[in-house]
């Protein structure tokens, strides 16, 4: 077990438990049960015991609209094999535009660029014009439209739109590059492409009209561009593209009328995601309509305690699940919070500024925007309201200690903080928080609902203490349909069950607490080994990033004299200098709060860390550049020239 704190940071007082919708969910279950089921943990329990019953239960309890049909669960043994709700007809959409009225559906913030705001009866209008015209297009069930566009209003509504006739629909952000696009929607073939005739980003603008031509051309199913417009040149760029028109265009002669829903089975494709690619080509992960529904209100509506009327926002593009994530909350009556652009521009208070202005009550971002915001020494408690804010999470690396307790003295001290894990392949969380536990430094606060999550030793077997593979041992229905074009499900089975049978072994490396809640040490993948001992790289950053020298990390295993030997890259400070003495303070710093297992055998200054377009830094394609091999898609990345900075490094050969 971990070594606790004797307090927790942050403990919710009997009203906001009462109020809220996990403790009725859990009187409902409760009843269903025929037995007390006070705590998270008890609800859990009987979540894991009964799955057919709990996700009966989160189908009435969130309202889903649709015909529930007779059997819940079946083949519940199999992984993968189980069918939920195999008699179920419903519709994504439909479900996420139940709302109507005069009201906030969307407020979108561009940087100081550009501001819009459509009402619930506004964004059905918009989204009935999308649907009229996507139909005349030819897009019918199981078509795909892809669309290369930023977390706009008019994503959003396209996405619906794509959702209520049956289609599929697959998303990137137009910060990637041609071959980062074509390697993506090439192998899904969609119909349609929609994009936009450029961006902001840190105050500039943004042109991408040279290469939307050479990946429109390389769709060449799309038998329709949209060019939607952001820099107010939609139709000049359509005018050079093929098969191409502008937004305005698209819609013209197809005014707003009831919306129409198609009503499908609950495994019925919905999305296509990617994974990063940054190994390869991306694999296209297919989720169910019914999957995905069912598990974001779970997480919406009970684990982020989101009601009707709040404000929901998330720093995210559309390259990161967490929109997809972040859409699902429409169908907690919530509005949605749209960002836009570089979350330090036009100054780093920018987003609490967002918060304050709109009264936010769920504020979702990084770890690593976190961090940053912590060490440019920002106190919004001193300059912001924030009194709306209930809950920040955090996501996409392991939160540091050290952010936890930043969050608590500098942002808000009555705040739930909920560290969230889990990821493109469930677009969903594993592991989260809840509104009816405290929260405690380093840790997230639990499992989710539903979800039968264990931490595995190396032969397979659940581990009470200790660190090991991060494993959900029973089917739930967010797991994938497959993926595209893997007939035999051949990719997808070695992907998550090729380990251990029947069991989807998710690839995080993680640690149960004292507390019932756990930490991720890092990707299981980029654990190091040195002298045969498994050790987690988000160990090591833990330590590092808390010294004022360094910016950020990363941490690899590089192959040396017959055994791997830890090398950390650190991007310094400006001014900072990697001499003898910071090496050593930073090789102090590691043993005393990790182990002298993770000390690195190296420390290297590097001027930058490549990362994917999400933010996730990415250690394995160091690795492969640091042991000279060619890293395959670079075009994942969002800097890849920083991959050159570890080719050859004299400092590696000894």
């Amino acid at each position: 077990m971990t070594t606790d704190a004797s307090a927790p940071l942050w403990a919710p007082g009997m009203p906001r438990m009462a109020s809220s919708a996990m403790a009725s969910f859990a009187d409902s279950a409760a009843g269903r049960a025929r037995r007390s089921l006070k705590t998270f943990k008890e609800l859990h329990a009987w979540s894991i015991e009964d799955r057919a019953g709990f996700w009966d239960l989160v189908w009435d309890f969130c309202h889903v609209v649709g015909d529930k049909g007779e059997r819940v669960l079946e083949n519940g043994d199999a992984m993968p094999g189980a069918q939920f709700f195999p008699d179920a007809r419903l519709n994504f959409a439909e479900n996420l535009l139940r709302r109507d009225g005069p009201g906030d559906a969307i407020v979108f913030q561009a940087e100081d660029k550009a501001t819009a705001r459509l009402s619930f009866d506004e964004l059905r209008a918009l989204v009935s014009r999308i649907q009229q015209a996507l139909v005349a297009a030819g897009v019918g069930q199981g078509d795909r439209v892809a669309a290369m566009m930023p977390n706009r209003p008019e994503t959003v509504a396209f996405m619906l739109a794509t959702a209520s006739i049956g289609a599929i629909w697959s998303s990137c952000s137009p910060d990637f590059g041609e071959r980062g696009v074509l390697d993506r929607f090439g192998q899904i073939e969609p119909k349609v492409f929609v994009t936009v005739d450029g961006y902001w980003y840190a105050g500039k603008r943004i042109e991408i009209a040279a290469k939307l031509k050479p990946i429109v051309d390389g769709l060449p199913t799309a038998e329709r561009t949209v060019v939607v417009p952001y820099l107010g040149v939609a139709d000049e760029v359509a005018s050079t593209l093929r098969d191409a028109v502008s937004l305005d265009g698209f819609l013209d002669g197809f005014e707003p009328r009831e919306l129409t829903f198609q009503r499908l089975p609950f495994a019925h494709p919905l999305y296509v995601l990617f994974s990063s690619g940054t190994t390869g080509v991306p694999k296209c992960i297919v989720h169910s309509a019914g999957g995905v529904l069912l598990q974001l209100v779970k997480e919406h509506v009970l684990h982020a305690d989101v009601r009707p009327g709040d404000r929901v926002f998330y720093f995210t593009t559309c390259g990161w699940m967490m929109w997809n994530w972040l859409v699902a909350g429409l169908a907690a009556e919530a509005t949605l919070l749209l960002y836009d652009g570089s979350p330090f521009h036009p100054s780093p208070e920018v987003l609490f500024d967002f918060a304050d202005a709109e009264e936010m009550t769920f504020f979702g971002t990084s770890a690593k925007w976190i961090d940053g915001v912590k060490k440019q020494g920002l106190r919004p408690r001193d300059t912001h309201d924030l009194s709306t804010v209930r809950t920040i999470a955090s996501t996409g690396s392991p939160l540091a200690d050290s952010s936890f307790d930043w969050v608590y003295e500098a942002v808000k001290t009555d705040v739930q903080l909920a560290s969230i894990s889990g990821g493109t392949d469930i677009v969903s969380c594993f592991v989260l928080g809840n509104p009816l536990d405290p929260v405690w430094r380093g840790e997230i606060q639990g499992p989710g609902l539903g979800l039968a999550m264990a931490v595995l030793d190396d032969d397979g077997r659940p581990m009470a203490s200790g660190k090991g593979e991060l494993a959900c041992m029973k089917a739930f229905p967010a797991m994938p349909i497959g993926f595209w074009n893997d007939p035999d499900g051949a990719k997808y089975r070695a992907a998550y069950f090729e380990r251990f049978d029947n069991v989807w072994v998710h690839g995080d490396f993680a640690e149960w607490t004292s507390h019932g809640g756990l930490i991720i040490h890092g990707r299981s993948d980029a654990t190091l080994n040195p002298g045969g001992v498994r050790i987690g790289t988000a160990e090591i950053y833990a330590q590092v990033e808390k010294m004022p020298e360094i910016v950020e990390a990363l941490c690899i295993g590089q192959d040396f004299d017959d055994d791997v030997r830890v090398v950390l890259f650190v991007r310094l400070a400006e001014g900072a200098t990697l001499d003898e003495d910071l090496t050593k303070r930073v090789k102090t710093r590691i043993r005393e709060g990790a182990s002298p297992r993770h000390v690195p055998a190296k420390v290297v200054a590097v001027a930058d860390i490549p990362r994917t377009k999400s933010g996730k830094i990415v250690e394995l394609a160091v690795r492969e550049v640091v042991h000279g091999r060619p890293v395959k898609n670079k075009d994942a990345l969002a800097n890849p020239e920083a991959l050159d900075l570890y080719a050859d490094l004299e400092a590696l050969k000894s």
